[in-house]
């Protein structure tokens, strides 16, 4: 019941922020990244971002499904962590979505409500991630696949300096 509610919310909030999207082009100094929990087992991301973009402040926020087992982590969300209307209700997590990072990378793609909510209700100033993922979610777009997090963060590179959003 409470993901009906918030897929609806979701998808009206969707349409408010893409009539009403305005791109930055302040360059970027710091970094969100919303992946799911799995991504994050294998790759180490924070390191990747920072050797390749060569940016130091990143910050990482992770879905994974809720279980009783898990013990509360500020590194970590889960559907728990949203109200019926989809807002977060964590503090710390909203506190991170609230934060208006220059950029925002949605490191995921496969569909999931909870990641691209996090993404859409962000107050980051430019939000890139993966093709057929949302396209409505994102300033821009890259053809990639997770695992080839060199190849995502380098494509990223190249259109940021393009972009005027990294020193070259």
């Amino acid at each position: 019941m409470k993901k009906s509610f918030i897929k609806k919310r979701f998808n009206k909030l969707l349409k408010e922020k893409e009539e009403n999207r305005v791109v930055c082009n302040d360059e970027v100094y710091t970094v969100g990244v919303i992946t799911s929990d799995e991504v994050a087992k294998w790759l180490k991301i924070q390191d990747d971002i920072e050797r390749i973009l060569d940016l130091g402040n990143v910050r990482i926020y992770n879905f994974r499904p809720y279980s009783k087992k898990n013990i509360p982590s500020f590194k970590f969300f889960t559907e728990k962590d949203f109200n019926w209307k989809g807002e977060p209700k964590n503090k710390t997590f909203k506190s991170f979505i609230e934060e208006s990072h220059d950029l925002l990378i949605g490191y995921f793609n496969k569909n999931n409500l909870y990641l691209e909510n996090a993404v859409l209700r962000s107050n980051a100033k430019f939000k890139v991630g993966f093709a057929n993922v949302n396209a409505s979610l994102y300033d821009m777009e890259i053809v990639e696949i997770p695992t080839n997090i060199d190849s995502f963060l380098s494509e990223l590179k190249k259109y940021l300096i393009v972009l005027n959003k990294l020193k070259n």
